[in-house]
């Protein structure tokens, strides 16, 4: 069911270092969840590493690779989060290196593609993936987070 208001952000790190604040990473979710018409959803984020993510990966979706960001729809009737969005930082931190940007900007781009992953869109096929790049620039844009980025690409590929 489908609350009035803002849902809650739970908030864990499971890294050293945090290239954003608590704050700026329920902002960039709220942000994206806002766009995707979905602003009641409950949602925990785990900032993690490369080897935890890719063992939840392998363990849930069969692919034991590392990987940036995945996105779990839990449902409501738990009595916990209705959602899960799970970040590597270290893909984030890795990959603002690569591109010469900051890695804080390169966390937010994550965060942002996985909320709204729980919002219906998909980068699978050309199509979808042009509507999230879209989407992805809007909220960005919102956040003050876009200028001079580039496209996402994941796992730094187009």
């Amino acid at each position: 069911m489908r609350k009035r208001g803002p849902g809650k952000i739970g908030v864990a790190w499971a890294v050293r270092g945090r290239p954003l604040s608590d704050r700026a990473v329920r902002a960039a979710v709220r942000a994206a969840l806002a766009h995707g018409r979905r602003t009641g959803l409950d949602v925990d984020v785990a900032l993690v590493s490369d080897r935890r993510l890719a063992a939840i990966h392998g363990r849930f979706l069969g692919d034991p690779s590392p990987t940036d960001v995945i996105a779990f729809e839990l449902g409501s009737d738990g009595g916990g989060p209705a959602a899960e969005v799970y970040v590597s930082v270290d893909c984030a931190r890795r990959v603002a290196r690569e591109l010469e940007v900051d890695a804080a900007g390169e966390l937010r781009l994550y965060l942002v593609h996985g909320a709204l992953h729980l919002c219906g869109y998909d980068d699978v096929r050309p199509a979808d993936r042009r509507r999230m790049r879209a989407a992805e620039a809007s909220v960005l844009a919102a956040l003050r987070g876009a200028r001079g980025r580039r496209p996402y690409r994941k796992n730094g590929k187009t």
